[in-house]
C-alpha cells in the first residue's frame, strides 16, 4: 500500500462517499436480494443508482478503491459486491499519518 495511491483514490469526492456509505450500508442502500450488506456488500447497480452517474463510472470508482485495497468484492451469482476492508482502511490511516505527521 502505497501513500500516493491512498491520496489518489480519495481525491475523488465520490470515492470518499463510497466509503462513508459502505461504513453503514443499511442507512445507505436498500437490501438487495436478501443479501446481508455487513457480510457480502453492496451491488454495484446500488451504488451506482446513488451516485447517480453511469455503471461504468460507478464501477471504474470500485476499482480506485478496490486497488488500493480500501474495499473488498465478492462474486455471488450474476452480481458484484463491494465492503470496506476495515482491516485495510485502519493500516492506510497509520500509514499516511506517519507520512504527513
Amino acid at each position: 500500500m502505497k501513500p500516493i495511491n491512498i491520496f489518489k483514490a480519495l481525491s475523488n469526492e465520490s470515492r470518499i462517499q463510497i466509503l462513508q456509505w459502505l461504513k453503514e450500508p443499511e442507512q445507505h442502500f436498500a437490501p438487495h436480494e436478501g443479501v446481508d450488506m455487513r457480510k457480502v456488500g453492496v451491488c454495484v447497480g446500488q451504488v451506482t443508482k446513488k451516485l447517480n452517474m453511469t455503471q461504468s463510472t460507478a464501477s471504474q470508482y470500485l476499482t480506485i478503491l478496490q486497488q488500493t485495497g480500501l474495499i473488498t468484492s465478492e462474486r455471488v451469482g450474476k452480481y458484484t459486491y463491494y465492503k470496506r476492508d476495515e482491516g485495510k482502511i485502519r493500516e492506510a490511516i497509520a500509514l499516511l499519518k506517519a507520512e504527513i505527521e
